[in-house]
């Protein structure tokens, strides 16, 4: 086989691997604006097709959360919660510092009936988003586009001070999970309109 033979089939792998991110990175945008929107069956078809691609595909924002997070919420937002469980329980396995894993995982958990370990996750995933926020407003160059009027981080703090029965721990999740996902994209926003359009590279993160 000649060098041009060679070139030529690198160049052939690098294209197919490049469309591939790419397909997964729309069916993951395609789904979560799915589950922004009040559709979660739509989000299901778009994300399992993504997690079958890559089922380590993360966000590549600042906030890396993956596809099977995004997956497991639009499992339980369709009652599907055997799939949910099993799916949340890879995503917590797969990234310790995803903090909407062990949020949407609590959340299952106490739905079917793990209360113990429903609440201990709800509450662990609460207190990680706390610090990611946290984490991003201690600098300069990030205080103003993450949570600017500390809405997230109050109901949050609130949430966790307060005597919450189970379910008014999981309606309180799912309220917090779902505005800070909003805020991700809020704040790439943000960041890009202050800096001219300068997007986010992903850098940072808790």
């Amino acid at each position: 086989m000649t060098s041009n033979h060679i070139f030529v089939l690198i160049c052939f792998s690098v294209s197919l691997f490049i469309s591939g991110c790419s397909s997964v990175g729309g069916d993951v945008a395609a789904g979560r604006n799915a589950l922004q929107t009040g559709r979660p069956n739509d989000a299901v078809g778009y994300l399992t097709r993504a997690a079958a691609a890559d089922p380590n595909y993360k966000l590549p924002y600042r906030v890396h959360v993956s596809v099977l997070t995004y997956l497991g919420r639009a499992y339980l937002e369709t009652g599907q919660d055997t799939q949910a469980r099993q799916t949340l329980e890879k995503a917590v396995k797969l990234d310790k510092d995803d903090p909407l894993a062990p949020l949407y995982l609590g959340i299952v958990l106490l739905k079917t009936g793990e209360r113990e370990r429903g609440r201990k996750e709800i509450e662990e995933g609460l207190r990680a988003i706390d610090d990611t926020i946290e984490f991003f407003v201690q600098e300069d160059s990030f205080r103003i586009f993450w949570d600017p009027n500390m809405q997230i981080r109050n109901d949050i703090r609130k949430s966790l001070a307060a005597k919450l029965d189970d379910a008014q721990l999981a309606m309180a999740a799912e309220r917090i999970g779902s505005q800070f996902d909003a805020e991700i994209d809020e704040a790439r926003r943000d960041e890009s309109r202050r800096r001219g359009g300068g997007g986010d590279g992903g850098g940072g993160g808790n």
